[in-house]
């Protein structure tokens, strides 16, 4: 039986994911916690966040979350998950600038009070203000041809919510891109770790089976 841990930090929607995960893998074992011995023993690991940067590094690093991160994610596959997925970058800019854990080299950038369709100013014929947060459904295409991408259309649309987003351009782990005003990285791959900036757990068919991908994924 394979057992499937999901960090727990107290940062993360973690009953959400859970629930997913147990959906698509009935036959594995689920667990939400901080042991860190049981994560190590764990065949695949979950890196989940929701909230401000600040806070989340915060508790990371208070609990060590940040080394064990690196640790497990060594011989066996990790998926980050909204903010857990930024907190693997190397710096974001939100609370006045956050250092991260740097398993990534890029950085997080925030979309602005003035973010427009395509990139147009204000008050320019055309220009339409965009909401941030940025929450709804987007197409991600397909960057890298990557197991965790199985069975999954490109273009397929996901659901996202965020103010923050990693960069796209000049990124060479970039495994999924999207745009909401600029181009994005929607999800980075490198070694055992997977990481999206969307919300699989509430993206319908697409993300449970990005999520079930997740757990048959041996790994690279």
């Amino acid at each position: 039986m394979k057992t499937v841990a999901i960090i727990d930090y107290g940062m993360g929607n973690l009953h959400s994911v859970s629930k997913a995960v147990e959906h698509v893998a009935p036959d594995a074992r689920v667990l939400v916690t901080d042991n860190a011995d049981l994560i190590r023993s764990a065949d695949r690991v979950i890196f989940p966040g929701v909230g401000a940067i600040r806070d989340c590094m915060a508790e990371i690093r208070r609990l060590g979350v940040d080394e064990l991160v690196k640790e497990v994610s060594r011989d066996r596959p990790l998926l980050g998950v909204c903010v857990g997925m930024q907190a693997l970058m190397s710096h974001s800019e939100e609370n006045g600038g956050v250092d991260c854990i740097d398993v990534f080299p890029a950085h997080v950038r925030f979309f602005g009070h003035k973010l427009t369709e395509n990139g147009e100013r204000l008050g320019e014929p055309g220009s339409k203000r965009l909401k941030v947060p940025h929450m709804g459904w987007n197409q991600v295409q397909q960057v890298q041809d990557h197991p965790m991408w199985h069975k999954i259309a490109d273009d397929e649309r996901f659901y996202f919510v965020h103010s923050y987003y990693t960069e796209a351009e000049g990124n060479a782990d970039i495994a999924g891109r999207t745009r909401y005003g600029v181009d994005l990285a929607a999800a980075v791959a490198k070694g055992n770790i997977f990481a999206v900036q969307f919300h699989p757990e509430k993206s319908a068919d697409a993300g449970l089976q990005l999520l079930k991908n997740f757990v048959n994924w041996a790994g690279n």
